[in-house]
């Protein structure tokens, strides 16, 4: 029952994912509909950023109270009720409060997952579902672009993966026995388990750099894949189809480096997976940044993905480590939100420093993400190191 529980869990990886890249896809149809601006695709944006930053901090209390497979149903179960949502919206205003139910599942159930795989399964694991979730992620256009190359409109799309969705959500609901049956000590470690308040996880030593990596990995990743067209085509000179396919390969590198990190994470633990995976980014920046020939910015995205893929699966694995198991749920909470801020905020940032300044100097601001998110996760080995030597 356990491997059975794992390959739900899977699949709830990859459904976490396919709607991640949905709207994008879809907005250049939409917007004309709405008679809106381009730009208010950042609006929707924002919204589910603020739904899914509420619900990540407010979900040890959900899970705590419905446990992790309730949780993690009723989410996926949201989603797809926004999703439907989308599909039949016919002006701007509903794509927006239908924004709200989307965000609102899709941080709890990031939460949950992530901390129940932490807690329950070893560290290869967390890799490939993340990996997973890169899949999810790459066949939501594609299952938009299907639609509307069939003749199909935007809509379509939506309730193509709505209906995805409420699949999963009945198999969740089905399997919910299993999430008791197959863990037998899941019931004591719920005992142990204690719901912090915001002030409490501030104090708690070595949470600060934690929630300050998270956010500058985000921010990192994000910000890669949205400016990185931008910048080749206008500071580089390639052309719009080459740029996309080159920032492809960024995405491609994560995908990849999620794969393969499951084989070695076992070997060398989270916190040397996160040093490999911060050196390798590191690298990537410097290579986007020196005087090299175009085809060495193809490489530049490779090694900045591959250097991104360990980064967050290790980060979320040590956190029972880290913090102990009786409050990784509450300051997994916290640290999705994080997360989810450096997501939502550095990437404008990124681009308000680009139009003030210069496009230029778009590979100084990743360097500067990499470097702090490297002093803010040694911080926090620094912080560990002492405690283990007082203990």
């Amino acid at each position: 029952m356990f491997t059975l529980l794992l390959a739900i869990i899977y699949i709830s990886f990859i459904s976490l994912g396919l709607p991640d890249a949905l709207l994008g896809s879809a907005w250049p149809s939409m917007y004309p509909l709405f008679q809106v601006p381009v730009s208010y695709a950042g609006i929707v944006a924002m919204i589910i950023a603020g739904g899914t930053i509420i619900s990540s901090l407010f979900s040890a209390r959900l899970i705590n109270r419905l446990g992790t497979g309730k949780v993690t149903a009723m989410s996926v179960l949201m989603t797809a009720a926004a999703l439907i949502g989308f599909s039949y919206s016919d002006s701007f205003w509903l794509v927006c409060l239908w924004a709200i139910p989307y965000g609102l599942g899709a941080g709890s159930v990031d939460a949950a997952l992530n901390n129940f795989v932490a807690l329950h399964y070893k560290a290869r694991h967390m890799s490939w579902l993340h990996c997973f979730w890169g899949i999810g992620a790459s066949l939501g256009p594609y299952i938009m672009g299907y639609g509307l190359t069939r003749g199909s409109s935007w809509n379509s799309g939506f309730r193509i993966i709505f209906y995805i969705q409420i699949a999963l959500t009945a198999v969740l609901f089905v399997s919910l026995p299993l999430w008791k049956k197959s863990l037998p000590a899941q019931k004591d470690e719920q005992e142990k388990t204690k719901t912090l308040k915001l002030r409490d996880i501030s104090s708690v030593r070595g949470v600060k750099p934690a929630l300050f990596a998270f956010l500058c990995y985000c921010g990192l990743e994000t910000t890669t894949g949205l400016w990185g067209s931008t910048y080749m085509v206008m500071e580089k000179g390639l052309s719009a189809d080459v740029a996309a396919t080159w920032i492809s390969y960024f995405y491609w590198g994560i995908t990849a480096g999620r794969f393969i990190s499951g084989f070695i994470t076992m070997k060398i633990g989270d916190r040397n997976m996160i040093r490999a995976g911060q050196t390798i980014a590191l690298l990537g920046t410097v290579v986007l940044l020196l005087p090299l020939p175009n085809s060495a910015l193809c490489a530049g995205l490779v090694l900045i993905g591959l250097g991104c893929a360990p980064i967050y699966p290790s980060l979320l694995h040590a956190t029972p480590d880290n913090f102990g198991k009786g409050i990784s749920q509450s300051i997994m909470g916290l640290q999705m939100a994080s997360a989810y801020i450096g997501s939502t905020f550095l990437p404008p940032l990124a681009g308000f420093i680009a139009e003030r300044v210069s496009m230029k100097l778009y590979p100084f601001f990743l360097l500067a993400i990499v470097l702090i998110m490297i002093f803010m996760a040694e911080s926090l080995n620094s912080i560990k190191r002492r405690q283990a030597r007082d203990a």
